[in-house]
C-alpha cells in the first residue's frame, strides 16, 4: 500500500494510491477531478516510505483511524471524502478548504 500527500497552494490532502483500494483510488480520482477543475493547485508527496506522515495526518484529523484521503488547508483540518463531496453538493468546496 502506498501513501500519498497532495498539497493544494496551502492546503494538503492526504490520498491512499492502492491498486486493492478500487474505492479509495475512486474517490481519490474525483477529488483530483474536482480540484483540477477549479484551478486548485496541488502536488503529490509520496508519505509510504514511514509512518511518521500517516501517524501526523492521523493526529491532524483527530482520529488515529483515519485513512486517506483527508483535506487539510495546512494544520487546519477540513474533512474527509464525504464532507468534500458534500461540500462540492452545497458548491462550498473553497469554504470547505479554508480558501475563501
Amino acid at each position: 500500500m502506498a501513501w500519498f500527500l497532495v498539497v493544494m497552494l496551502s492546503l494538503s490532502a492526504v490520498l491512499l494510491m492502492s491498486a486493492v483500494a478500487f474505492q479509495v483510488k475512486s474517490q481519490q480520482a474525483e477529488m483530483i477531478r474536482i480540484l483540477d477543475s477549479k484551478s486548485i493547485q496541488y502536488e503529490l508527496v509520496d508519505i509510504s516510505v514511514g509512518g511518521e506522515l500517516r501517524d501526523e495526518m492521523r493526529s491532524k484529523a483527530g482520529d488515529p483511524t483515519a485513512v486517506p484521503p483527508q483535506l487539510f488547508n495546512e494544520d487546519q483540518y477540513c474533512g474527509n471524502y464525504e464532507m468534500f463531496s458534500e461540500a462540492v453538493e452545497a458548491d462550498t468546496v473553497e469554504q470547505f478548504l479554508k480558501l475563501a
